[in-house]
């Protein structure tokens, strides 16, 4: 669960988990909700009544039961709120809407240009659009951007591959659609959605690694996304592999992203020959796929840098597992054989047999994810500061409407 700085309290940590798990199986019994989830019984039964009556959670048909009465089964009632989540990208802004239990109800790609001074009035018109074109009770608006944000609640930002220095995201969107807006680092927003409606069920601890233009890291412990002093931890892809290498676009020479980052894998295919000098990771990627050997070196080379500075993470942090993520995931069996060799070889023996979970990508994942910061924000207390206070009032009156 995100928070800024201080630890959520466990019961806040399991009625997130309760929402998550019902969001990601369906209607569950409280006795399944107690044995997969590692709580008692009492917990869920005190959580589900709380859940109950703030009408997050309905009572739905009843189950035969190994023995006794039946078990009722419980499921997520979707109409009590819903957020938007929109993630920036340097040429499109992707936009979902999603329902309290994971579903998502609409999904858009609007095209954008970050570089022009009125960008900010062109994003803050595509949520407005998007706003008024939602039903229901809307919590919240949630912001993914490729770069560092000095928290979530006040959402100034310093993005430099989109060109954003100490940009006003969060104040000018509150602004302009009058909802609270949580703003945070895209990978960061991946971490919330993992710890409310995935591998964070399961783990406390655990790191989430995005390959695509970039590379980026989420770290997650103790249920907590961790997001440093000024917001930035987790920049994983401005490790230096070497002292010399190609530039990146961070300005240094020989960071892993400028070997395993989009640019740099197309400007090494070229280099080798695998694809044209004026070839795409398109071009990279069919190439590899019709086992042309140099295509398949290229990756694997990345896949034995990549490897090689995951294993040194690994050692800093001490994840339970790590949870391998993004647009490049599309490419990921060309990358595996050389990652695993050099991942598990560069581990101490203690930490060898750390998990290493691939899950399988689209656009929307982005977008869900920033949505996550808002629908993460309702079961925990301390949660987005000021901004998180305005989203538990927005579901906390929408309730007391209906009751």
């Amino acid at each position: 669960m995100t928070t800024n700085g201080h630890a959520a309290g466990r019961g806040d940590l399991v009625r997130a988990s309760v929402l998550g798990l019902l969001g990601t199986r369906g209607p569950s019994s409280r006795a399944d909700i107690a044995r997969i989830l590692g709580v008692s019984p009492a917990t869920v039964t005190q959580t589900t009544k709380e859940l109950l009556a703030r009408r997050l959670v309905t009572e739905l048909e009843s189950v035969p039961s190994a023995g006794g009465r039946p078990a009722r089964l419980l499921g997520l009632d979707r109409a009590a709120g819903y957020a938007i989540g929109a993630k920036v990208t340097a040429d499109h802004i992707a936009i979902v809407g999603v329902d309290l239990d994971g579903t998502v109800r609409s999904s858009e790609s609007v095209p954008f240009d970050p570089t022009p001074r009125d960008a900010l009035d062109v994003l803050c018109a595509a949520l407005a659009d998007a706003v008024s074109r939602q039903e229901g009770n809307l919590l919240g608006v949630g912001i993914g951007i490729p770069g560092a944000v000095d928290s979530q609640a006040s959402g100034i930002v310093d993005a430099p591959t989109i060109g954003w220095q100490r940009a006003a995201v969060g104040p000018r969107l509150r602004d302009r659609l009058g909802v609270p807006v949580l703003v945070d680092n895209d990978v960061n927003t991946l971490a919330a959605a993992e710890s409310v409606y995935g591998i964070g069920r399961r783990h406390d601890s655990y790191i989430v690694v995005t390959i695509g233009r970039g590379v980026g890291c989420g770290i997650v412990q103790h249920g907590l996304v961790v997001r440093g002093a000024h917001g930035g931890a987790g920049e994983i892809g401005h490790v230096p592999v070497t002292e010399d290498g190609p530039t990146c676009g961070c300005g240094n020479v020989g960071c892993l992203e400028a070997y395993v980052g989009e640019p740099g894998l197309v400007d090494e295919a070229r280099r080798r020959g695998a694809i044209a000098s004026d070839g795409s990771l398109a071009d990279l990627s069919r190439a590899a796929a019709d086992g042309v050997e140099q295509a398949l070196a290229v990756y694997a080379q990345a896949g034995r840098l990549l490897g090689r500075a995951l294993s040194g993470v690994v050692h800093t942090l001490d994840p339970e597992c790590v949870v391998l993520m993004g647009e490049g995931m599309g490419d990921w069996r060309h990358w595996e054989a050389g990652f695993e060799s050099s991942f598990r070889r560069h581990l101490m023996p203690t930490r060898r047999d750390v998990r290493c979970i691939s899950e399988p990508w689209t656009e929307d994942q982005w977008a869900v994810g920033a949505a996550s910061l808002v629908l993460a924000t309702p079961f925990d207390a301390v949660a987005g500061g000021e901004q998180g206070e305005l989203v538990r009032a927005r579901l906390q009156s929408a309730n007391e409407a209906v009751s």
